[in-house]
């Protein structure tokens, strides 16, 4: 999933996971393609993005996996 810088995307489907574990394993895979698709799209002088993911299930919040990318290129 990929929104603009600030904002929040639901994803209203989910998947089904086997336990908190997998949750977890499943944010942090999540969190690496969020920060690579950040840096990607970066085009000025520096960049930094906090990312999160709350995991969830019917009775409300599991986790939460929080990931600070950041990038600075020197002055040439």
């Amino acid at each position: 999933m990929c929104g603009r810088p600030g904002s929040l995307v639901v994803d209203e489907e989910g998947i089904e996971l086997l336990d908190i574990e997998a949750a977890q394993d499943a944010a942090a895979r999540s969190l690496v393609d969020m920060a690579r698709d950040a840096l990607r799209r970066n085009s000025g002088d520096s960049i930094s993005h906090n990312l999160a993911i709350e995991v969830r299930d019917v009775a409300g919040p599991l986790l939460q996996a929080k990931f600070t990318v950041a990038a600075d290129r020197p002055l040439r």
